[in-house]
């Protein structure tokens, strides 16, 4: 006889909780592979009955912010980040690719956590009068990857010896908990999520559900006791954080590390953060003592010469509110393939592509038999379409062998037809060129209207800062040619 069907069977991802009528090996929603499992039901829903409250609901006008309030962390450029610094209770995640500098710079806030250097910064939030108390704070910093000796020597290097910065070198979490209940520390920083376990659960340290039961238990720790815990997480090959999609979820503030291993720049942006803004960039040096922030990042992305170059443009790209002025260089040359090589180094592929179409479609510059290459200086990458036009720019000056002037910038999208398409924050973008000193802008026409369509007026104090600067609107990526090779 056929087994009768007491319940219809069902399908479903450990992972993120996607359902499905049929077992298969990789869900459909986050991709994961091995965490579809069976699931029935026929179990029907338990009724829980009301219990007892940890706490009576009140008017939200009653509640006490001021233990909530932001404390600067010491380094300009991740309060910037993080909205002010960071927040008691709050759980901050960390990821970036191995050796990109996650430990150093978290080991250098914790050593200013300790000090209380981070209270008496200007413009912090946190009174000077409290800065003794702060400076009695300890932070414990928790590793699982490394030695405690190799931290400590890690630390001699950039100077982070502090009589209340705790080391201790853990891979379970019940010793971890231990450390927390000896220590009472402020800040805890875990190095990383991923070699964390408890015995509690099955499964390797690393794993889906381990990761899930150790965060879940240092996110309450964190929620009961006003400490403010840093986790460190590791990144796939394809740049997402490895472990479980709820753990970005559960945690209040996800943080990315970015940055060429070859050079020294770094860049923390934020993904998501729920006490401050998710646009904005910190920009970092790191070094062998150590790491610093970058207020004025600009000068890293530009080549310092005499005479100009062909091939070379330079523009503007917002990153958050933050205008970064970058130069694109672009090396046009006779190909012996019978396919020629298109190479990108900081720039999208995809984009690249379009605009070598355009070019070569609306304003008849041919490149069918040859290479091009196309890179940007400092190893920043930039993603933005307004990096459009200074492209066409430096792959046609690379073409015909004709440079632009050194006091000239370019910013705008170029669509497919060949027109030149306003960019938000130009005014923002022309004031910074204004700043290091660029003569020359090309941009799109109708970049200088405000909302209302109304011309922008030069005696605006608003754009006192590049006052004297001409700028050329131009409608199209033709004009664009003319009017920049054509630029004193």
């Amino acid at each position: 006889m056929a087994k009768a069907k007491t319940a219809r069977a069902a399908y479903r991802c450990s992972e993120c909780g996607w359902q499905t009528s049929k077992w298969v090996g990789r869900c459909g929603e986050c991709q994961t592979w091995g965490t579809v499992t069976e699931a029935t039901s026929a179990t029907p829903a338990r009724v829980v009955s009301a219990g007892p409250v940890s706490s009576p609901a009140r008017p939200i006008g009653q509640v006490d912010v001021r233990s909530a309030k932001t404390r600067p962390t010491g380094l300009d450029e991740l309060d910037r980040v993080l909205g002010g610094g960071i927040v008691p209770g709050a759980v901050l995640l960390l990821a970036g690719e191995p050796g990109i500098g996650k430990s150093t710079l978290l080991l250098e806030v914790a050593a200013l956590a300790s000090t209380g250097q981070a209270a008496e910064t200007e413009g912090a939030s946190v009174p000077r009068q409290a800065s003794a108390e702060a400076s009695h704070s300890p932070v414990l910093y928790v590793t699982g990857e490394e030695s405690a000796q190799q931290v400590r020597l890690r630390a001699d290097r950039v100077g982070a010896i502090t009589d209340h910065l705790y080391l201790a070198a853990e891979t379970e979490l019940s010793a971890i908990l231990g450390h927390i209940d000896a220590v009472q520390p402020t800040l805890l920083v875990v190095d990383s999520i991923q070699t964390i376990g408890t015995s509690e659960v099955d499964g390797a340290p690393g794993g889906v559900t381990q990761v899930r039961e150790v965060a879940a238990n240092l996110i309450r720790v964190a929620k009961e006791r006003g400490i403010t815990v840093v986790l460190v997480g590791h990144v796939t090959k394809d740049g997402a954080i490895a472990g479980p999609r709820l753990l970005e979820h559960l945690v209040d503030v996800v943080l990315y590390f970015e940055g060429d291993r070859h050079s020294r720049l770094r860049m923390i942006r934020a993904v998501k953060n729920r006490y401050g803004p998710t646009d904005e960039l910190g920009c970092f040096d790191l070094s062998e003592v150590g790491i610093v922030g970058l207020p004025d990042p600009s000068g890293l992305f530009l080549t310092r010469r005499d005479e100009p170059v062909p091939g070379t443009c330079v523009t503007v790209t917002l990153e958050g509110r933050r205008p970064l002025v970058a130069e694109v260089q672009s090396l046009v040359a006779k190909s012996h393939l019978p396919a020629p090589r298109r190479a990108t180094s900081g720039l999208d592929t995809s984009r690249v592509a379009m605009v070598l179409a355009v070019l070569a479609q609306r304003c008849k510059i041919s490149m069918h038999e040859q290479d091009v290459y196309v890179s940007t200086v400092g190893g920043v990458r930039l993603t933005e379409t307004s990096v459009d036009l200074a492209l066409a720019l430096a792959v046609a000056g690379s073409t015909v062998e004709q440079a632009l002037s050194n006091s000239l910038i370019a910013l705008g999208e170029v669509g497919l037809a060949g027109e030149a398409r306003i960019v938000p924050g130009v005014q923002r973008r022309l004031a910074e060129a204004a700043r290091l000193g660029f003569k020359h802008a090309v941009v799109p026409r109708g970049s200088l209207e405000l909302a209302d369509g109304s011309p922008l007026k030069r005696a605006d104090p608003q754009l006192s800062s590049f006052e004297g600067m001409k700028v050329m609107e131009v409608d199209s990526v033709q004009q664009a040619l003319q009017v920049a090779f054509t630029a004193p």
